[in-house]
């Protein structure tokens, strides 16, 4: 099956244009992004994937896991800056690319050091939540902070073939205090209505990088 881009995203509406835009924007400034669901199947990965390939054409994808030993494959010192991506912060081991404690500690310090940014998930019912995920590893505020914006996604449905997926929750991390993020919500979905709403301007990132992208994703609404 062909990935799904974030073009085909908005237009089976699990996010909107003005989401899709931000994470785009984003990515092309190299921010650090954290996707955040509760069941498994919700997406997390899917929605991963597309917003990474927004990525400059020069910005590497550092797939990280045990099975590069104890480096779990973060590129020596001098590397060009890109995104050191893992599936999840997760106790329990899917795959190698399943990390928790020491692991997520080295990858977050690693960034802080080198200026990499970093695309990973977990499972978490909210922003304040899994930033407690993230504080179970021992992560520092100052590690932590550097996840600028989180993606809560709703699964609806059996879990294993949900009839809606949709990102509920939009937020910039302004900082993180004693392990809790200070956040904005920027766009959220209202289950009730079954729409998308903004309900705060973005300020990681300028009008001006967003624009180019709200004319493309608003097209891709229409369609």
């Amino acid at each position: 099956m062909a990935e799904l881009t974030l073009d085909d995203l908005v237009a089976n509406r699990t996010l909107s244009a003005g989401m899709a835009a931000l994470l785009a924007a984003a990515t092309a400034e190299r921010h650090s992004i954290l996707n955040v669901a509760i069941p498994r199947m919700a997406g997390k990965s899917t929605l991963m994937d597309a917003v990474l390939a927004e990525r400059p054409p020069e910005v590497p994808i550092y797939a990280l896991g045990r099975r590069h030993g104890a480096s779990l494959g973060i590129p020596e010192s001098g590397a060009t800056g890109g995104y050191l991506s893992f599936s999840e912060i997760a106790s329990h081991s899917v795959t190698d690319a399943y990390l928790w404690g020491a692991d997520v500690r080295q990858i977050f310090q690693n960034a802080l050091d080198s200026g990499h940014a970093i695309a990973t998930a977990l499972h978490a019912d909210g922003v304040e939540s899994a930033f407690g995920v993230i504080a179970e590893n021992e992560v520092t505020d100052e590690q932590a902070a550097q996840i600028k914006l989180v993606v809560y996604i709703r699964s609806l449905g059996e879990w294993s073939e949900p009839d809606r997926r949709a990102v509920a929750v939009l937020a910039e991390i302004d900082g993180i205090e004693d392990g809790r993020p200070a956040h904005r919500v920027i766009h959220r979905w209202d289950e009730a209505t079954d729409t998308f709403e903004q309900v705060a301007e973005p300020t990681l990132v300028t009008p001006e990088a967003l624009a180019p992208y709200l004319e493309r994703f608003g097209a891709a609404s229409e369609d």
